[in-house]
Protein backbone atom coordinates (compact mmCIF):
# COMPACT_ATOMS: atom_id res chain seq x y z
CA UNK A 1 0.00 0.00 0.00
CA UNK A 2 1.19 3.02 -1.31
CA UNK A 3 0.10 6.37 0.88
CA UNK A 4 0.39 9.59 -1.09
CA UNK A 5 -0.75 12.73 -1.04
CA UNK A 6 -2.15 15.10 -3.53
CA UNK A 7 -1.54 18.87 -4.29
CA UNK A 8 -4.10 20.88 -6.91
CA UNK A 9 -3.59 23.79 -8.66
CA UNK A 10 -7.36 24.49 -9.83
CA UNK A 11 -7.54 28.04 -12.29
CA UNK A 12 -10.64 29.35 -14.38
CA UNK A 13 -8.65 27.15 -18.05
CA UNK A 14 -7.41 23.97 -16.04
CA UNK A 15 -7.09 21.74 -12.91
CA UNK A 16 -3.77 19.98 -12.17
CA UNK A 17 -3.03 17.61 -9.61
CA UNK A 18 0.33 16.52 -8.51
CA UNK A 19 0.76 13.26 -6.27
CA UNK A 20 3.89 12.82 -4.20
CA UNK A 21 4.73 10.37 -1.77
CA UNK A 22 3.21 11.16 2.26
CA UNK A 23 6.84 10.09 3.32
CA UNK A 24 9.73 11.82 1.36
CA UNK A 25 9.63 14.06 -1.35
CA UNK A 26 9.83 12.44 -4.42
CA UNK A 27 7.01 13.62 -6.53
CA UNK A 28 4.89 10.80 -8.79
CA UNK A 29 2.98 11.84 -11.39
CA UNK A 30 0.34 14.67 -12.55
CA UNK A 31 -3.34 14.60 -14.15
CA UNK A 32 -5.25 17.85 -15.85
CA UNK A 33 -8.70 18.16 -15.33
CA UNK A 34 -11.01 21.35 -16.11
CA UNK A 35 -11.36 24.53 -14.97
CA UNK A 36 -13.33 25.73 -12.00
CA UNK A 37 -15.24 29.17 -11.50
CA UNK A 38 -16.18 30.95 -8.42
CA UNK A 39 -18.34 28.70 -6.04
CA UNK A 40 -20.84 31.78 -5.83
CA UNK A 41 -21.81 31.12 -9.58
CA UNK A 42 -24.21 29.15 -11.02
CA UNK A 43 -22.80 25.63 -10.92
CA UNK A 44 -19.57 26.27 -9.40
CA UNK A 45 -20.03 23.96 -6.40
CA UNK A 46 -20.19 20.89 -9.50
CA UNK A 47 -17.42 22.34 -11.04
CA UNK A 48 -15.05 22.56 -8.28
CA UNK A 49 -15.66 19.11 -7.20
CA UNK A 50 -15.69 17.69 -11.26
CA UNK A 51 -12.12 19.44 -11.87
CA UNK A 52 -10.87 17.74 -8.54
CA UNK A 53 -12.24 14.55 -8.93
CA UNK A 54 -11.12 14.53 -12.77
CA UNK A 55 -7.25 15.50 -12.15
CA UNK A 56 -7.29 13.38 -9.39
CA UNK A 57 -8.48 10.41 -11.49
CA UNK A 58 -5.79 11.31 -14.52
CA UNK A 59 -3.47 11.33 -12.23
CA UNK A 60 -3.92 7.90 -10.90
CA UNK A 61 -3.84 6.60 -14.17
CA UNK A 62 -0.40 7.27 -14.83
CA UNK A 63 0.94 5.28 -11.82
CA UNK A 64 1.36 0.96 -12.05
CA UNK A 65 -2.07 -0.37 -11.91
CA UNK A 66 -0.94 -2.82 -10.05
CA UNK A 67 0.08 -1.22 -6.97
CA UNK A 68 -2.51 0.23 -4.54
CA UNK A 69 -2.53 3.52 -2.94
CA UNK A 70 -4.10 5.41 -0.50
CA UNK A 71 -4.73 9.61 -0.44
CA UNK A 72 -3.70 10.17 3.05
CA UNK A 73 -4.16 13.97 2.46
CA UNK A 74 -4.95 17.11 -0.36
CA UNK A 75 -4.88 20.73 -0.43
CA UNK A 76 -6.53 23.05 -3.00
CA UNK A 77 -5.44 26.42 -4.60
CA UNK A 78 -8.11 27.57 -6.24
CA UNK A 79 -8.91 30.47 -8.31
CA UNK A 80 -11.74 32.84 -6.41
CA UNK A 81 -11.39 31.56 -2.87
CA UNK A 82 -10.46 34.23 -0.31
CA UNK A 83 -8.77 33.35 2.74
CA UNK A 84 -11.13 33.61 5.98
CA UNK A 85 -14.47 33.63 3.75
CA UNK A 86 -17.18 31.80 4.12
CA UNK A 87 -16.50 30.95 0.53
CA UNK A 88 -13.11 29.31 1.84
CA UNK A 89 -14.90 27.35 4.33
CA UNK A 90 -17.55 25.71 1.65
CA UNK A 91 -14.53 25.31 -0.66
CA UNK A 92 -12.92 22.45 1.72
CA UNK A 93 -16.30 20.82 2.33
CA UNK A 94 -16.80 20.38 -1.41
CA UNK A 95 -13.04 19.46 -1.69
CA UNK A 96 -13.13 16.86 1.20
CA UNK A 97 -16.59 15.36 -0.03
CA UNK A 98 -14.84 15.29 -3.55
CA UNK A 99 -12.05 13.27 -2.10
CA UNK A 100 -13.00 11.32 0.20
CA UNK A 101 -10.88 12.89 2.75
CA UNK A 102 -11.70 13.96 6.03
CA UNK A 103 -12.39 17.70 6.81
CA UNK A 104 -8.67 17.36 9.08
CA UNK A 105 -6.69 15.91 6.02
CA UNK A 106 -7.77 18.62 3.65
CA UNK A 107 -7.18 22.25 3.14
CA UNK A 108 -8.40 24.59 0.58
CA UNK A 109 -6.89 28.14 -0.07
CA UNK A 110 -6.77 30.92 -2.96
CA UNK A 111 -4.75 30.18 -5.50
CA UNK A 112 -2.39 32.94 -4.84
CA UNK A 113 -1.64 31.45 -1.63
CA UNK A 114 -0.22 28.03 -2.99
CA UNK A 115 1.95 29.89 -5.45
CA UNK A 116 3.44 31.96 -3.14
CA UNK A 117 4.16 28.76 -1.05
CA UNK A 118 5.85 26.66 -4.40
CA UNK A 119 7.96 30.47 -5.18
CA UNK A 120 9.21 30.50 -1.79
CA UNK A 121 10.49 26.85 -1.42
CA UNK A 122 13.16 27.17 1.43
CA UNK A 123 12.81 30.89 1.99
CA UNK A 124 11.58 32.10 4.75
CA UNK A 125 9.98 35.84 3.17
CA UNK A 126 9.39 37.36 0.07
CA UNK A 127 6.21 38.39 -2.23
CA UNK A 128 4.59 36.96 -4.98
CA UNK A 129 3.66 39.24 -7.93
CA UNK A 130 1.15 37.43 -10.46
CA UNK A 131 0.16 39.39 -13.63
CA UNK A 132 -1.49 37.65 -15.90
CA UNK A 133 -4.92 38.16 -17.80
CA UNK A 134 -5.72 39.81 -13.80
CA UNK A 135 -3.69 40.85 -10.71
CA UNK A 136 -2.80 39.46 -7.86
CA UNK A 137 0.62 39.90 -4.96
CA UNK A 138 0.78 37.91 -1.90
CA UNK A 139 3.59 38.33 0.69
CA UNK A 140 4.78 36.50 3.77
CA UNK A 141 6.90 37.14 7.01
CA UNK A 142 9.37 35.02 8.65
CA UNK A 143 6.59 34.91 11.48
CA UNK A 144 4.48 33.50 9.26
CA UNK A 145 2.02 36.68 8.57
CA UNK A 146 0.97 37.01 5.00
CA UNK A 147 -0.95 40.16 2.96
CA UNK A 148 -2.30 40.42 0.33
CA UNK A 149 -3.01 43.20 -2.74
CA UNK A 150 -5.50 43.07 -5.89
CA UNK A 151 -7.03 40.72 -7.07
CA UNK A 152 -10.64 41.88 -6.66
CA UNK A 153 -11.81 41.20 -10.12
CA UNK A 154 -11.47 42.85 -13.48
CA UNK A 155 -14.36 45.45 -13.14
CA UNK A 156 -12.99 46.54 -10.06
CA UNK A 157 -9.37 46.09 -9.83
CA UNK A 158 -7.31 45.33 -12.76
CA UNK A 159 -3.90 47.58 -12.25
CA UNK A 160 -0.99 46.05 -13.77
CA UNK A 161 -2.52 43.09 -15.51
CA UNK A 162 -2.07 42.61 -19.35
CA UNK A 163 -6.54 43.15 -18.91
CA UNK A 164 -5.60 46.69 -18.06
CA UNK A 165 -2.79 47.34 -20.37
CA UNK A 166 -5.02 46.03 -23.51
CA UNK A 167 -7.88 48.26 -22.33
CA UNK A 168 -5.90 51.63 -21.73
CA UNK A 169 -4.39 51.54 -25.08
CA UNK A 170 -7.75 50.46 -26.74
CA UNK A 171 -9.37 53.68 -24.98
CA UNK A 172 -6.55 55.63 -25.78
CA UNK A 173 -6.76 54.86 -28.89
CA UNK A 174 -10.41 56.19 -29.31
CA UNK A 175 -9.04 59.44 -28.21
CA UNK A 176 -7.02 59.53 -30.54
CA UNK A 177 -9.60 58.69 -33.62
CA UNK A 178 -11.71 61.65 -32.00
CA UNK A 179 -9.30 64.41 -31.56
CA UNK A 180 -8.51 64.34 -28.08
CA UNK A 181 -5.07 62.78 -28.10
CA UNK A 182 -2.14 62.64 -31.07
CA UNK A 183 -2.58 59.95 -33.37
CA UNK A 184 -0.37 57.28 -33.26
CA UNK A 185 1.25 53.78 -34.96
CA UNK A 186 -1.10 52.26 -31.73
CA UNK A 187 -4.09 53.17 -33.04
CA UNK A 188 -3.81 51.03 -36.37
CA UNK A 189 -1.92 48.05 -34.26
CA UNK A 190 -5.01 47.88 -31.81
CA UNK A 191 -7.23 48.25 -34.54
CA UNK A 192 -5.63 45.95 -36.99
CA UNK A 193 -5.54 43.06 -34.20
CA UNK A 194 -9.08 43.28 -33.78
CA UNK A 195 -9.93 42.55 -37.72
CA UNK A 196 -10.58 46.91 -38.46
CA UNK A 197 -9.16 49.14 -40.70
CA UNK A 198 -8.19 52.01 -38.82
CA UNK A 199 -9.30 54.63 -41.68
CA UNK A 200 -12.75 52.71 -42.15
CA UNK A 201 -15.20 55.77 -40.63
CA UNK A 202 -17.74 53.03 -38.87
CA UNK A 203 -14.50 51.38 -37.23
CA UNK A 204 -15.08 52.91 -33.48
CA UNK A 205 -18.39 52.62 -33.49
CA UNK A 206 -17.82 48.82 -34.22
CA UNK A 207 -14.94 49.06 -31.34
CA UNK A 208 -17.62 50.08 -29.12
CA UNK A 209 -19.95 47.22 -29.78
CA UNK A 210 -17.08 44.30 -30.18
CA UNK A 211 -15.76 45.34 -26.22
CA UNK A 212 -19.51 44.87 -24.98
CA UNK A 213 -20.29 41.40 -26.19
CA UNK A 214 -20.19 38.49 -23.49
CA UNK A 215 -17.10 36.79 -25.16
CA UNK A 216 -14.83 39.76 -24.99
CA UNK A 217 -14.35 40.50 -21.66
CA UNK A 218 -11.25 40.60 -19.89
CA UNK A 219 -9.21 38.16 -22.10
CA UNK A 220 -10.64 40.07 -25.41
CA UNK A 221 -8.68 43.32 -23.31
CA UNK A 222 -5.67 41.28 -22.60
CA UNK A 223 -5.19 40.10 -25.66
CA UNK A 224 -4.29 43.59 -27.01
CA UNK A 225 -1.57 44.04 -24.06
CA UNK A 226 1.14 42.69 -26.39
CA UNK A 227 -0.06 45.18 -28.98
CA UNK A 228 0.79 48.03 -26.22
CA UNK A 229 3.94 46.34 -24.93
CA UNK A 230 5.54 46.01 -29.02
CA UNK A 231 4.57 50.04 -29.49
CA UNK A 232 6.18 51.28 -26.13
CA UNK A 233 9.26 49.26 -27.03
CA UNK A 234 9.33 50.98 -30.78
CA UNK A 235 8.86 54.33 -28.80
CA UNK A 236 5.26 55.08 -28.73
CA UNK A 237 5.01 57.98 -26.06
CA UNK A 238 0.81 56.46 -25.36
CA UNK A 239 2.14 52.94 -25.54
CA UNK A 240 5.03 53.54 -22.75
CA UNK A 241 3.24 56.17 -20.37
CA UNK A 242 0.58 53.22 -20.12
CA UNK A 243 3.24 50.41 -19.42
CA UNK A 244 5.04 52.47 -16.70
CA UNK A 245 1.62 52.95 -15.02
CA UNK A 246 0.75 49.29 -14.85
CA UNK A 247 4.21 48.74 -13.43
CA UNK A 248 4.17 51.05 -11.29
CA UNK A 249 0.58 49.58 -10.13
CA UNK A 250 2.75 45.93 -9.33
CA UNK A 251 5.91 48.19 -7.54
CA UNK A 252 3.67 49.59 -5.66
CA UNK A 253 1.67 46.27 -4.93
CA UNK A 254 5.25 44.91 -3.21
CA UNK A 255 6.45 47.67 -1.57
CA UNK A 256 2.65 48.18 0.09
CA UNK A 257 3.18 44.13 1.24
CA UNK A 258 7.19 45.17 2.12
CA UNK A 259 5.80 47.61 4.29
CA UNK A 260 2.84 46.09 5.80
CA UNK A 261 5.18 42.74 7.09
CA UNK A 262 7.89 44.52 7.82
CA UNK A 263 10.12 42.82 4.82
CA UNK A 264 13.62 44.60 4.73
CA UNK A 265 15.12 43.34 1.36
CA UNK A 266 12.56 40.95 0.04
CA UNK A 267 12.88 38.40 -2.95
CA UNK A 268 10.09 39.38 -5.31
CA UNK A 269 8.79 36.25 -7.34
CA UNK A 270 7.10 37.58 -10.89
CA UNK A 271 4.72 35.27 -12.32
CA UNK A 272 2.13 35.37 -14.78
CA UNK A 273 1.74 35.62 -18.51
CA UNK A 274 2.09 39.51 -18.45
CA UNK A 275 5.76 39.59 -16.55
CA UNK A 276 7.06 36.90 -18.57
CA UNK A 277 6.04 37.71 -22.38
CA UNK A 278 5.84 41.44 -21.98
CA UNK A 279 9.35 42.87 -21.69
CA UNK A 280 8.69 46.31 -21.39
CA UNK A 281 6.57 45.64 -18.50
CA UNK A 282 8.80 43.67 -16.73
CA UNK A 283 11.81 46.54 -17.28
CA UNK A 284 9.29 49.06 -16.14
CA UNK A 285 8.71 47.19 -13.02
CA UNK A 286 12.34 46.91 -12.11
CA UNK A 287 12.91 50.17 -12.24
CA UNK A 288 9.87 51.41 -10.19
CA UNK A 289 10.99 48.84 -7.33
CA UNK A 290 14.52 50.02 -7.69
CA UNK A 291 12.41 53.60 -6.82
CA UNK A 292 10.68 52.72 -4.32
CA UNK A 293 11.77 49.73 -2.93
CA UNK A 294 15.53 49.65 -3.62
CA UNK A 295 16.52 46.61 -1.44
CA UNK A 296 14.03 44.33 -2.70
CA UNK A 297 15.37 41.95 -5.84
CA UNK A 298 13.49 40.03 -8.61
CA UNK A 299 14.04 36.27 -7.82
CA UNK A 300 13.03 33.04 -9.74
CA UNK A 301 10.53 31.13 -8.27
CA UNK A 302 11.60 27.65 -6.40
CA UNK A 303 8.98 25.83 -7.76
CA UNK A 304 4.71 25.98 -8.76
CA UNK A 305 1.28 26.71 -7.47
CA UNK A 306 1.12 22.29 -7.18
CA UNK A 307 4.42 22.07 -5.26
CA UNK A 308 2.79 24.94 -2.81
CA UNK A 309 0.12 22.70 -2.45
CA UNK A 310 1.91 19.50 -1.95
CA UNK A 311 4.05 21.90 0.95
CA UNK A 312 0.67 22.44 2.21
CA UNK A 313 -0.58 19.36 2.61
CA UNK A 314 2.63 18.04 4.11
CA UNK A 315 1.95 20.66 6.55
CA UNK A 316 -1.69 19.22 7.74
CA UNK A 317 -1.53 18.81 11.63
CA UNK A 318 -3.73 14.99 10.99
CA UNK A 319 -0.78 14.05 8.11
CA UNK A 320 1.76 14.81 10.38
CA UNK A 321 0.38 12.67 13.35
CA UNK A 322 0.39 10.35 10.65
Amino acid sequence: MADLIAGFDAGQSHTRCRLAQAEGVPVLCEGEGPGVRHLASPGGAEAFQQALRLSLSRALEALDPAQRVRLLAAAVGASGIEVGSPVQEQGLRLAAAALDLPLECTAVTGDERTALRGAMGPASEGVLLISGTGTIAVGRNRQGAEHRCAGWGWLLDGAGSAMDIGRDGLSASLEMADGRRPDSDLREGLWEALGLSARAPGAAAAIKARVVQPEFGAAGFAALAPVVAAAAAAGDPTAGTIVRRNAEALAAMAITISRRLNLEAPPIWPLGGALEHLPPLRQALEQALALGLPSARLARPAGDACAGALSLARALPELRRH
